[in-house]
């Protein structure tokens, strides 16, 4: 049996922007995936601190050093620019094995690594 974990967050990032118009998707600072272990195209969780809202999209790849954090598509409705968020990417581990301790990535409020 799997059992669904955290592997990594993103803690407090402050959202840059809200793009209605585009297809959908968070995009985020490459360095902040690296650093999170978040691949482009992977499924997070967005937990809005500012507003409470809860929501699950797929990763694209922002500009390096940017600091972009960007709710795109239906799921800007839920966010405002200057919200601050809570990324969470998750694992599946099978319930024999040692569970690994998540990576947690705290951001200054430029959204660079603190």
């Amino acid at each position: 049996m799997y059992r669904k974990f955290l592997k990594s967050k993103i803690h407090r990032a402050k959202i840059t922007g809200a793009d209605l118009e585009y297809q959908g998707s968070i995009t985020i600072d490459k360095d902040l995936m690296e650093l999170a272990d978040i691949k482009a195209f992977e499924f997070v969780d967005i937990w809005d601190i500012t507003n409470g809202a809860r929501f699950e999209t797929y990763v694209i790849e922002g500009k390096r050093g940017s600091g972009e954090i960007c709710v795109n598509g239906a799921a800007a409705r839920l966010v405002s620019k200057n919200d601050l968020i809570i990324i969470a990417s998750h694992t599946y581990i099978d319930e024999n094995q040692t569970v690994p301790e998540p990576r947690i990535v705290f951001v200054d409020v430029n959204n660079h690594p603190a």
